[in-house]
């Protein structure tokens, strides 16, 4: 099976040499306590937590899977005990106010916290993951009361948290929600209904689950107007925050999945079980988004998780398996067979996974500097920026979610074709990557919705283009010094030159077309998402390699020169193999709808 080493060293390239997170974290009024040193010894404990002691549980925990009986889920062998040391070491809180029980540090520090454990042990990272979500929600939308109430035990990992949201006959379509919320006269509410999906909606890991709910209140507008959202724990608390008797929420069954094995999901049933209103009435489905978009965040780490993962137990298996000479000639005259690295197409896949995954967390290491940024604006009261990096961080999240979990799919099949017929076995642990990495595409909204909320909510109707050309300033004014560089720099600023120029373009156009053809926007939405998602990582990736060429010729990488060569190289890969797949999503998404549309109903299949 693969044996995760967390890639310290470039996490480390990206926070301290390309995007500069030193310079980020003093600008930032939670950002003093943040110091590269601190960083760096944070960093190395959760390295060891995720290589000692939660990777060594992935493949058994597959294996193993959650146990259901009359309500209760018990999680795999291990899991309780790797639940106490990740509580004990303070690791839930890194992020929260001090106030509640954090070490208040910035957020980005969660980020590559999650980037960590999710590669080590994705099934695990669900369970104190979706609690983020939860206590973010109720940060930002809780009462006072609420939060001394439920956040301490949240932050310190004594309690998880869920988010409830699908029921048996809507999943994305949340304006068929049918719970109920019925209000009492001490001013709680009965929550009725039955909620499904549930990921860690019941397990036995912590002592209390803080599950958020939507449901609707008595004469509550019709469709998602009409959705309120509400604080619902299985044990009810106290009001200083202790546990008090056992609340009407039971798990009715846990899911039997593809994938994530160790990771409950359960269907929920709540039999007027109390709860109490988060947000204003009715607009539950504005505060849910919080959750929802912390949940996608994540979700987006899964995709560069499962890469990495996926390629460095290739990458192992390509260098000592022999099969087959070189076409080039043998490269291991010694040996029976050339060891599977030196062919060309093993290369391919290879360097694909590599791209992807160190790419994508160029993105997300990004991506968090704007979150971080934002939660500053809030701190700071500055409405004005405020808006412009809750604007960025809007753009970035489907194209995060949606492109990086499709990617981190790919490298997750690719490394089971490294290890041909091996790849499908079980003990191997590749299968278990590519199970695992299939549900990113689904949850927390599937790729379809992402890219419609891309280019329907965020490019057309929210900012009218705004979004991409912002972006697009970004990619030229990086791109303009390294024109007329010689070598690969100069090649790759001025294709990202041309890319920005023709993301422009195709935005136009399909706004321009779109008020003619309504169903250009669905018909063409995926590949639009898909465009964008290549050419912002060819943007990272271009920045990634001028930062290790200017280090090369400045003589100061001397120590590192192999890792800043090999940054180059992936680069040119990228852009030489897998960025020119734009062009393809780029004509399909300006393709006309006519041959989509056209077929009547009953021809798509015949009895």
């Amino acid at each position: 099976m693969p044996t995760y080493k967390v890639p310290l060293r470039d996490m480390r390239f990206l926070l301290n040499e390309v995007l500069d997170y030193p310079a980020h974290y003093a600008r930032l009024s939670n950002g003093s306590e943040a110091t590269p040193d601190l960083v760096a010894a944070i960093l190395e404990g959760a390295a060891t937590l995720c290589q000692e002691v939660l990777a060594p549980l992935n493949l058994s925990g597959d294996q193993e899977g959650c146990h259901f009986s009359h309500g209760d889920v018990t999680t795999p062998a291990g899991f309780k005990e790797a639940y106490h040391q990740f509580v004990e070491g303070g690791w839930q809180g890194l992020s929260f106010p001090v106030e509640y029980g954090g070490q208040g540090l910035p957020n980005s520090m969660s980020v590559f916290k999650s980037e960590m454990m999710g590669a080590a042990n994705w099934s695990f990272n669900m369970y104190p993951g979706l609690s983020l979500g939860c206590i973010n929600t109720i940060l930002q939308y809780g009462t006072e009361a609420q939060k001394a109430q439920y956040l301490p035990a949240l932050v310190s990992g004594e309690w998880t948290g869920t988010m409830c949201l699908t029921e048996p006959q809507c999943g994305t379509d949340l304006a068929q929600v049918r719970t109920r919320a019925e209000p009492q006269p001490d001013g709680s509410y009965q929550i009725t209904g039955t909620k499904m999906f549930v990921s860690a909606g019941e397990h036995d890991l912590a002592s209390n689950i803080v599950h958020i709910v939507l449901a609707r209140l008595p004469g509550a507008p019709a469709g998602t107007r009409g959705i309120s959202l509400f604080i619902v724990p299985k044990f009810l608390v106290n009001a200083e925050g202790s546990i008090g008797q056992r609340n009407a929420v039971r798990c009715g069954s846990i899911e039997h999945k593809m994938g994530i094995h160790a990771s409950a999901t359960a269907v929920l049933n709540f039999d007027g079980a109390v709860g109490s209103l988060i947000s204003e009435p009715n607009k539950g489905l504005e505060a849910m988004f919080t959750f929802m978009n912390t949940a996608r965040l994540g979700t987006a780490i899964q995709g560069i998780a499962h890469a990495e993962a996926s390629f460095q137990g290739a990458l192992a298996y390509a260098k000592e398996r022999r099969s087959m000479r070189a076409l080039s000639g043998k490269k291991e005259p010694d040996s029976a067979a050339d060891a599977l690295i030196w062919h060309a197409d093993v290369r391919r896949m290879l360097l694909t996974q590599k791209a992807i995954a160190e790419g994508g967390r160029a993105m997300i290491y990004a991506a968090a500097q704007a979150a971080d940024l934002l939660f500053n604006a809030v701190l700071e009261n500055d409405p004005a920026t405020r808006e412009q990096y809750d604007n960025r961080l809007g753009f970035y999240t489907p194209i995060l979610k949606g492109f990086l979990t499709e990617m981190g799919l790919e490298a997750a099949n690719l490394g089971m074709q490294v290890f041909g017929g091996h790849g499908y076995i079980h003990e191997h642990g590749m299968e278990q990557i590519a199970r695992d990495a299939r549900i990113a595409t689904l949850y927390e909204g599937t790729t379809g919705i992402q890219a419609l909320d891309l280019l329907g909510r965020k490019v057309l109707i929210g900012t009218k283009g705004k979004c991409v050309r912002d972006f697009t300033r970004i990619m030229i004014r990086f791109a303009k010094p390294h024109w007329f560089a010689r070598g690969p720099i100069g090649a790759m600023a001025r294709s990202i030159i041309k890319r920005a120029i023709e993301w422009n373009v195709i935005t136009v156009c399909i706004m321009l077309r779109a008020t003619k053809d309504r169903d250009l926007v669905g018909a063409g939405s995926v590949d639009f998402l898909m465009y964008s998602g290549y050419v912002m990582m060819g943007y990272f990736w271009a920045l990634q390699a001028a930062k290790a060429n200017a280090l090369l010729l400045s003589g100061k990488g001397a120590e590192s020169a192999e890792f800043y060569r090999a940054k180059i190289q992936t680069a040119e890969f990228y852009f030489d193999h897998l960025l020119p797949r734009a062009d393809a999503h780029r004509k399909s998404a300006l393709a006309p709808t006519r041959s989509l549309m056209q077929m009547d109903n009953g021809n798509f299949a015949f009895p």
